[in-house]
């Protein structure tokens, strides 16, 4: 068969993704093999593939690739999230464009309008991260609005409320303007902005005297209820039961004391708004103020906030101001450096409001989860993020749980016309137990009304490794006994608390066991710039477009190159590129391996290279177990990569390639198969389509073959002495080649290469460093041939006769400037092994190859200074 010069993934990719699905390789059922579990964390169901999810789901399913390679019975459960905020702005934003509002529909009708929208749109993700070969089984595919995950988050929050760790409360929560509903301390996104401080002048009840407060948000002045001093500060104890004239609207406010007054910020009297401030809230709720809410839900001023009804709260802030030093009660405005809350979907600045809400006691849940994180039974990839982690969880605030959305888990709570309410499964047990708590007997479903919110995403996502297994429900079933806990969560430390610590939480209140064993946290998908790729930057590339120029693999691997766990990956279109021609080498590797003609005669001598190589390729897949068990992937595929492109294709190839007439021995044939079959194998994970087309390719396999499912190629022990006899005779065959290319020879041209004093036995290697080198010589001498082109190997000298007239200035010149450089590389290894802290903390082997580097390197020192002193 004819391969084509070139590697073209266009047509390979989707045949072998379909020959994958049709027979059924992704799919997992419980056996008596170990389970490898992976939960994909689930997109939003109106997504689209951006380059974050790339990367996510790369990184997943090398993982699940290499799992199944080893024996286990690999189960990758995708599904999408419902994503409560971000849908429903996209269903409100298309009724709008047909001319609907969401307030002239039931909550039936836009519940309507919003599925429809998701069975639209819900698949599109799902379907791309074929296009990037996602082994996910597909049949297990879940929805956080699915029935039985509905029923799973409202079964958990009527426990969690029966345990009294749900409750409702009125609290100055994170109000999102634009989205009109409450956020989690979580969904607040905090961005350093330049503002301006505000000094404003307040007049003193009966006197002339101001009382000047400093404000970052003078539009929330008509809120004040009062302003408030230090009690140990002397500057205002005068006016301590005094009353002070709220500018414009003239309202007589208290002058009160509480030791929360920082004296040395602004003027140390604070104007206090308990309706717009956390902080004020609670000085509000010590003194009994009154609460005066000036905002509607949207941002806008209320019937409070003459006289800017309707306005937008930011608008005010420019007419207060002008307000304010219209009438003279503007002392200065002073810049100021501020952080301020940003809602983590729209991106609106969070207004701090008083609303009643549902909240869950984080406290009664942490304690486990912050245990069993910092004892490593969950271990951290990089451990680094344990210490974020724990500070978090030991300062953990109850969670604010309802959303004023209609989209999402309607909270499972029934009120009776008068106020009184019961959370249930359903609104028949709830009317059974409002008849008992309200002595009526006669109480129905009618006389009952469900709670308007829906709960917040995360309340159905962190449940999701146990309720995908329907482990909340049904917790003794066969499927959460065997896949949970699953082997690795991988995502991104932005939602190490959304999601993450509470995951960890919910496993251990309803499993008693962690959902996860390993946290994969990589980095963030930044431009060459170090942007956060965006649309509005424009500097994200579609994923999709990428796959038809570059390939999956090539995206793949071009992404994986640049990604360590936990750094943030610097995206350049040429990783992709680069994978590509990856994929292309490989390609010509193969085609260069079918184009020769076996034999049956009798076998070249090729054992010093087959030797070699095996052991060089056992001792990859050691350290390849090493770096992949650790998540080193951006280490595991870099190693490949030098692996396959240098020591394969460049060297092994090279040593046992045939003559012009393309014929190779059976015995030598056979090996190199056996090799190329194991390194596609080993790279797999990372470059599925193309190893599974060259795994085919190098032999006829049965129907139903797949090399998914083979063995991962076992470590055998290796030989250090072969691997650097092996390394040691590339070194001499790069010197020569050298030397030829500075005589400017052909590579027809033959030379001759004589060595002495060599503490090395090149019998082995003889006949591969003679095929190499193209020479036509190669022996020991006893003389010093000084007037040749020589170099140095392990302490021998190596002279080449070139037959071309040798320019011993040049040579000694070549000399002296590798002197320099050996005695540079002495200095930088004896500072090494002069560093205590290295010696002491360094891996013993480490310390020793140093050691032997510098042992090395004297020696060539001083035969590099003799060969230097015999040509003076």
């Amino acid at each position: 068969m004819e391969l084509a010069k070139t590697y073209d993934p266009s047509g390979i990719e989707g045949k072998w993704y379909q020959q994958w699905m049709d027979n059924n390789l992704f799919r997992s059922i419980p056996d008596d093999r170990e389970p490898y579990t992976i939960v994909i964390p689930p997109p939003n169901v109106t997504g689209v593939l951006h380059m974050g999810h790339m990367l996510n789901n790369t990184i997943q399913d090398v993982l699940i690739r290499k799992a199944k390679l080893e024996g286990y019975n690999a189960c990758w459960v995708p599904g999408t999230d419902h994503a409560s905020i971000a849908t429903e702005a996209k269903v409100v934003a298309k009724l709008r464009e047909q001319g609907i509002k969401k307030s002239d529909l039931s909550r039936e009708e836009f519940l309507e309008h919003a599925w429809d929208w998701t069975r639209e749109h819900g698949g599109i993700i799902l379907e791309q991260l074929k296009k990037l070969g996602c082994a996910c089984d597909w049949e297990r595919t879940k929805f956080t609005m699915d029935d039985d995950m509905s029923e799973s988050v409202i079964h958990v929050f009527v426990d969690l409320y029966n345990k009294g760790y749900i409750y409702k409360g009125k609290r100055i929560i994170n109000w999102d303007p634009k989205a009109k509903t409450a956020l989690s301390n979580e969904e607040v996104i905090y961005k350093d902005v330049q503002s301006k401080l505000y000094f404003v002048k307040y007049q003193i009840e009966g006197s002339d005297e101001m009382l000047t407060i400093a404000t970052t948000r003078p539009e929330t002045i008509l809120g004040d209820t009062a302003i408030c001093v230090n009690p140990d500060d002397e500057r205002y104890s005068h006016l301590a039961g005094k009353f002070a004239i709220v500018p414009i609207i003239n309202r007589k406010i208290p002058i009160i004391q509480d030791s929360y007054v920082d004296v040395e910020f602004g003027t140390g009297a604070l104007k206090v708004t308990p309706a717009h401030d956390p902080n004020d809230y609670e000085i509000g709720k010590r003194h009994q103020l009154e609460i005066v809410n000036v905002m509607n839900e949207d941002g806008t001023y209320n019937e409070f906030g003459k006289p800017y009804i309707g306005k937008d709260r930011f608008e005010v802030r420019k007419l207060i101001v002008k307000d304010i030093e219209s009438i003279g009660q503007l002392d200065k405005i002073e810049e100021l450096n501020n952080s301020v809350g940003y809602s983590e979907r729209t991106d609106a600045v969070v207004e701090p409001r008083l609303s009643e809400q549902w909240f869950l006691d984080m406290k009664k849940l942490a304690g486990p989860a912050l245990e069993n994180v910092v004892n490593d039974s969950i271990s951290f990839h990089p451990a680094k993020f344990k210490n974020t982690y724990k500070h978090w969880m030991e300062n953990i605030h109850e969670w604010c749980l309802s959303r004023q959305l209609w989209w999402g888990h309607q909270i499972p709570a029934y009120y009776t016309e008068d106020g009184e309410y019961a959370v249930a499964r359903n609104i028949d047990d709830a009317v059974e137990i409002l008849r008992k708590k309200t002595k009526n007997d006669t109480l129905s479903a009618n006389d009952l009304k469900q709670d308007e919110d829906a709960l917040d995403t995360w309340a159905s996502s962190w449940l999701w490794p146990i309720a995908v297994f329907d482990g909340i429900l049904h917790p003794d079933n066969d499927e959460i006994k065997y896949y949970y806990p699953t082997q690795v969560l991988v995502t991104a430390p932005e939602i190490l608390f959304f999601w993450v610590a509470r995951m960890i939480m919910a496993g251990y209140e309803y499993r008693n066991e962690k959902p996860f064993k390993n946290v994969y946290l990589h980095g963030i998908v930044r431009d060459k710039q170090r942007r956060k790729m965006s649309k509005q930057l424009g500097n994200s590339p579609d994923p999709l477009e990428l796959i038809k120029v570059y390939g999956a693999d090539g995206v793949r691997v071009g992404m994986l190159f640049s990604s360590p766990a936990g750094n943030d990956l610097l995206f350049d279109e040429k990783l992709c590129e680069q994978g590509r021609n990856f994929a292309n080498k490989i390609w010509n590797m193969l085609r260069l391996v079918k184009s020769w003609e076996v034999s049956d005669s009798d076998p070249t001598d090729n054992s010093f290279a087959t030797e070699w190589f095996d052991n060089k390729l056992n001792q990859l897949i050691e350290e390849l177990n090493k770096s992949m068990t650790s998540y080193r992937l951006a280490e595991s595929i870099t190693n490949l990569y030098n692996f396959i492109w240098n020591d394969f294709a460049s060297w092994y190839l090279e040593m046992i390639k045939p003559g012009p007439d393309k014929i190779i021995d059976s015995k030598t044939y056979d090996i190199t198969v056996q090799f190329f079959e194991k390194l596609m194998i080993l790279l797999h994970p990372f470059m599925p389509f193309l190893t599974e087309e060259i795994w085919h390719t190098l032999q006829q396999r049965k129907n139903g073959e797949f090399i998914s499912n083979q063995q991962w190629p076992l470590a055998n022990k290796y030989s250090e002495a072969t691997i650097n006899t092996g390394e040691n005779t590339k070194d001499i065959i790069c010197k020569i080649r050298e030397i030829r290319n500075n005589a400017q020879l052909k590579n027809k041209d033959l030379v001759k290469c004589f060595y002495r004093n060599v503490d090395l036995d090149l019998s082995k290697s003889h006949d591969v460093i003679v095929k190499c080198a193209n020479l036509e010589e190669l022996r020991q001498t006893d003389e010093e041939l000084n007037d040749m082109p020589s170099f140095v190997i392990k302490g021998g000298n190596f002279y080449v006769d070139t037959g071309v007239q040798f320019d011993a200035e040049a040579e000694k010149d070549k000399i002296i400037k590798e002197m320099d450089y050996t005695k540079g590389f002495i200095a930088s290894v004896e500072k090494k092994l002069s560093n205590d802290r290295f010696v002491s903390n360094a891996p013993q082997q480490v310390v020793e190859n140093e050691k032997k580097k510098l042992e090395d390197s004297l020696q060539r020192l001083k035969v590099l200074s003799e060969s230097l002193e015999k040509m003076n």
